[in-house]
């Protein structure tokens, strides 16, 4: 059983127990949320598409860890000499979501 769900604006497909990062939630370590944009439900062969989601199905997941991605560098530059240099990095905060129980619409 899988679910196609939505969370800050971007699609992700999870199955039962399944970890997935999504954008950073406001949510502590250990606390539930119920994510209700859901898309698409597959179980055992049944396939529940929405428009633009199933109505009454939900995923219940549990918030394992907060964290940051890698870091990337940005860094600007102007040719010919302006003098003009800056270099900078950029960490993005991310959520980790189990999935613990997926309920069909």
């Amino acid at each position: 059983m899988y679910a196609v769900f939505e969370v800050g604006g971007q699609q992700f497909r999870a199955g039962l127990g399944e970890k997935v990062r999504v954008e950073a939630l406001p949510q502590q370590i250990g606390d539930q949320i119920v994510l209700e944009n859901v898309l698409l439900v597959s179980d055992a062969g049944q396939l529940q598409v929405g428009k633009p989601t199933v109505g009454g199905a939900q995923v219940k997941a549990t918030v394992v860890e907060q964290s940051k991605g890698e870091k990337i560098v940005v860094f600007h530059y102007r040719p010919g000499g302006k003098r003009h240099k800056v270099r900078t990095g950029h960490r993005q905060n991310y959520t980790w979501l189990r999935v613990d129980e997926i309920v069909a619409g």
